[in-house]
């Protein structure tokens, strides 16, 4: 009886080391890194192991969707003239940690503007010469001193940085009120919108009552000659920056087009850009330019429906691209056009304070176009002078502060939350259905099968939480607050 005991004594006890052995070889390491409100990109300890019992949260590589493109922001003239103030060692390591594949956040696709946007130094376009319509006056001057080397800066860092166009205004001769604006701007100086700041206060664009616009209308002349040239337009912006050495693989023909604003801006009807795109479509097709609808920042799907029902101009648009309230419009239009390319187009701005109140909005804003189908998302300003405020009185955020007197700078909260995704999340990713933790999870696996999970952990207190992955595990004891990105090999 005695030798029994103590020979299942022994077997039990080579039970038990066989299967620390077997729990050993299937335990691996896991890339971890946090980011709360005071400590940003912390390196974490995690280990994977064989998936066992109930998980708070799981990732079903099984389940994927889109395939990314990447993430990036826009190349604002104020980008580059606020980076300009620092020493070029500065300049040299800031867009190292931006743009070298594998270092810092790994940006991929860019969003850029064709002629002026609301953070350019001043209104301008390519040819403001009336009645140019073969566009024998056509320059790029203006952006050979900001946009031109901004990009070129990028470039030097990742060669295959993939370029995107949209005009905020058409020069203004096209135009039905012959300005570049489409309204007035307040009289009663500082204002807020919707937890937004503006200073509108000794700002005049010159703008008189009659040349004032409403959206619902076209701004654009709707005439043969003037749609023709405004194509050609587009088409000389192409080959102008080819000339330069900047490829552009993607145009949309006008940003917010049913948005009026004091700043560049032109409203359009969705038949008024069907009959455009009708036009522009044979000229990018010509140089290899995609067409996508946009920018879309309006929640009625109806606008995107008329341009992808219209024989016209459906056969040349191959997506389209949301901001703002149009994320109220890309769940409906992901559904009924479910092969459709979708572009997060323009994270919402902020109002100049970067704060973390508004870093954990972002991630709302994140997790929705995600979960939406787009396959590229893109943040909006690259850096800013401190402060954050436009040449046209709208106070916003940015990935990077400038201090222009004291030439220093900083990263800010979101380029933490953009550089959570961006870092790990590499071109050709599928993003992959998730459950658990109330959403906030969101996972992509990799073209080397590699799988990058992100969460958002926004108790008050830390919290271990169980998440499984295929036939594995983890359970890392997430700090209070905190985003927090796993890559699992």
């Amino acid at each position: 009886m005695k030798t029994s005991i103590k020979y299942g004594a022994k077997l039990m006890t080579a039970a038990a080391l066989l299967s620390g052995i077997h729990a050993n070889v299937n335990a691996q390491q896991v890339e971890w890194v946090s980011t709360t409100a005071t400590q940003k990109w912390q390196v974490q300890k995690a280990t994977s192991v064989a998936a066992s019992g109930n998980a708070d949260a799981e990732v079903f590589t099984s389940k994927p969707h889109q395939t990314m493109e990447g993430f990036g922001a826009c190349f604002n003239e104020q980008g580059w003239t606020s980076l300009s103030a620092l020493s070029q060692a500065d300049q040299d390591h800031v867009f190292q940690e931006l743009f070298v594949p594998g270092k810092g956040a790994n940006f991929t696709v860019f969003r850029m503007p064709i002629g002026a946007n609301d953070f350019a130094r001043k209104w301008y376009s390519f040819n403001e010469n009336e009645g140019d319509f073969k566009m024998k006056k056509f320059s790029i001057s203006n952006d050979k001193e900001t946009l031109i080397p901004f990009i070129k800066s990028a470039l030097r860092y990742n060669p295959a940085l993939k370029l995107w166009a949209s005009p905020w205004s058409p020069p203004s001769w096209m135009k039905t009120n012959k300005h570049y604006a489409s309204k007035a701007f307040p009289t009663n100086g500082i204002t807020s919108w919707r937890d937004l700041r503006f200073d509108f206060a000794g700002l005049n664009n010159g703008i008189k009552p009659e040349q004032e616009r409403t959206s619902g209308s076209d701004m654009f002349i709707q005439e043969p000659e003037y749609l023709k040239a405004y194509a050609l337009y587009f088409s000389k912006f192409i080959q102008a920056y080819k000339k330069e050495g900047i490829n552009i693989s993607m145009v949309m023909p006008q940003n917010e087009f049913k948005s009026a604003q004091n700043f560049p801006s032109a409203t359009w009807t969705a038949k008024g850009l069907s009959n455009f795109i009708s036009y522009l479509g044979p000229e990018m097709n010509k140089l290899g330019v995609d067409v996508f609808l946009g920018t879309v920042e309006k929640g009625d799907p109806s606008l995107v429906d008329t341009v992808l029902t219209s024989p016209q101009s459906a056969k040349y648009v191959k997506g389209a691209g949301f901001q703002w309230d149009g994320k109220m419009a890309i769940g409906d239009i992901h559904k009924r056009y479910p092969n459709l390319t979708l572009y997060q187009t323009e994270q919402e701005c902020g109002n100049g304070l970067n704060d973390w109140a508004y870093c954990k909005y972002s991630w709302t804003l994140m997790e929705h176009y995600l979960k939406n189908g787009v396959s590229t998302y893109d943040y909006w300003n690259l850096s800013l002078p401190d402060g954050g405020k436009g040449n046209w009185g709208w106070y916003q955020n940015s990935l990077i502060t400038v201090n222009e007197s004291a030439k220093t700078y900083a990263y800010t909260n979101e380029y933490y939350l953009m550089k959570h995704f961006s870092h790990y999340v590499l071109p050709g990713a599928k993003y992959v259905e998730t459950s658990g933790l109330d959403k906030n999870i969101i996972a992509f696996e990799n073209p080397d099968h590699s799988v990058a999970v992100l969460v958002h952990h926004e108790g008050a207190t830390d919290k271990v939480v169980h998440i499984k992955v295929g036939g594995t595990s983890i359970a890392p004891l997430l700090k209070a607050d905190s985003f927090n990105t796993f890559l699992i090999k």
